[in-house]
Formats: structure tokens, C-alpha cells, sequence
């Protein structure tokens, strides 16, 4: 068996380089980090989205992550969040801790300069197979 398994869910958005959705390592899923990308909307302009809005679609795509890998949020470790504006902190918080409503993970969170696709938000997650 190899050392890692490359996990690229049929129906998410397609990666913006070159990179995987999602790598199995062991009993670990390390993904990427996750911009709020629609697959079904491939030209939607992400500046024009809400944090809210944003955050919520980023959820989405590691839900859709971790369900390829017949895992859930409740399988998460680790998360680190980058975000282009501190002040947006309040609002991903609301929006997070309804994905997270029990035993949420560590979490590091940053604020950077800029994120792809001119988005305001990305999180990447460590998730452990098993119960």
C-alpha cells in the first residue's frame, strides 16, 4: 500500500494549482485549505459574497471532503482558518459554531494578505479516521 492516498471528490471545484483536495496519510486526512468556491457556480465573483456567505461555502466543500472519505465533522482534529480582514472574526465565529456545535477542534486562526480567487476566507482541516 502506498504511503499516501490523493483524494480529489468527483464533485467538488477543481483545485486552483497544483495540489489535492485531500491527502490520506495513515489513519490522518490532511485537505487543503478551502476557499468558498461553488462548483455549480464556477464564475461566481467571491468578493461580491459576505463572509457569512463565504464561510458557509467553505464548510460546504470540506463537508463534501470529508463525505467522500465517509467521514464527518465530527472527525475533525485540527483547523486552521486565514482570513484577509480580523475584523471578520465575529461573523466567521457565528457561522463556524454552527458546523462545530459539539467537541470542536483545536483551531489556529490568521489574518493574511490575500487568498485566491480575491476570497475572504479559507480553512483547511486534519481529520482521524475512525469513531
Amino acid at each position: 500500500m502506498s504511503i499516501k492516498k490523493i483524494i480529489q471528490p468527483q464533485n467538488a471545484s477543481s483545485p486552483v494549482g497544483p495540489y489535492s483536495h485531500a491527502v490520506r496519510a495513515g489513519d490522518f486526512l490532511f485537505c487543503s485549505g478551502q476557499i468558498p468556491l461553488d462548483p455549480s457556480k464556477p464564475d461566481q465573483i467571491l468578493s461580491e459574497m459576505s463572509i457569512a456567505a463565504q464561510t458557509q461555502q467553505v464548510m460546504r466543500n470540506i463537508q463534501n471532503i470529508l463525505e467522500h472519505e465517509h467521514l464527518s465533522l465530527a472527525n475533525v482534529v485540527k483547523t486552521t482558518v486565514f482570513l484577509t480582514n480580523l475584523a471578520d472574526f465575529a461573523v466567521l465565529n457565528e457561522v463556524y459554531g454552527r458546523f462545530f456545535t459539539k467537541d470542536a477542534p483545536a483551531r489556529s486562526t490568521v489574518q493574511v494578505a490575500a487568498l485566491p480567487k480575491g476570497a475572504s476566507v479559507e480553512i483547511e482541516v486534519v481529520a482521524v479516521y475512525g469513531n
